[in-house]
């Protein structure tokens, strides 16, 4: 399955962005809200620069089995931007995916950054100093989180052949460094 074949692939990567945005600090209670601003900006910028790219790259049999129209973040974490008085931006890098398989692969990091922005969102909600925060992005899917990520990986492992993995893990690497060197 493509979707355990992303996650043993790319598990130093994610590993890196836990780091990155200093995510143990989330469960410390020790999360400022300036590292919260830093993790939404960088997501911003992710999302930014790769968001519309990916989905204009799927088929429409991709765009319906995923239901796209419901995976849309980026005016979500412009909302974000906003209640923390950060500023949008304009896109400056060139990323492009070279495939239908490579858009997947970076889809994948998008949503399972929201998979573990529900938990961040839960917890920091409970951490001071958070107490006017709006967690627009981070808790998108709200209650509907777990079935759209399984929703993705059913659709991600009877889509995907195994002659196509190393495209769609391709696609996961290409954004994943690009969300850990954007800043």
């Amino acid at each position: 399955m493509v979707s355990e074949y992303l996650k043993q692939n790319t598990a130093e990567f994610h590993d890196a962005a836990e780091k990155l945005f200093s995510s143990d600090k989330i469960f410390s209670k020790t999360f400022t809200l300036e590292d919260y601003k830093k993790i939404i900006n960088t997501n911003y910028l992710m999302l930014l620069h790769s968001e519309d790219k990916i989905f204009s790259s799927l088929s429409d049999k991709f765009s319906d089995k995923l239901h796209l129209d419901q995976r849309v973040k980026l005016p979500l974490i412009e909302k974000d931007l906003a209640s923390l008085a950060l500023k949008n931006q304009t896109a400056t890098h060139d990323l492009e995916f070279a495939n239908e398989h490579e858009a997947l692969g970076a889809m994948y990091v998008i949503e399972g950054s929201t998979l573990g922005g529900n938990v961040i969102a839960k917890q920091l909600s409970k951490t001071e100093g958070f107490d006017n925060v709006t967690f627009n992005f981070f808790g998108c899917y709200q209650e509907n989180t777990g079935p759209m990520w399984k929703n993705f990986k059913e659709v991600l492992d009877t889509e995907v052949t195994e002659e196509n993995y190393n495209e769609v893990l391709s696609g996961a690497k290409k954004l994943y460094t690009f969300l850990l060197n954007v800043n």
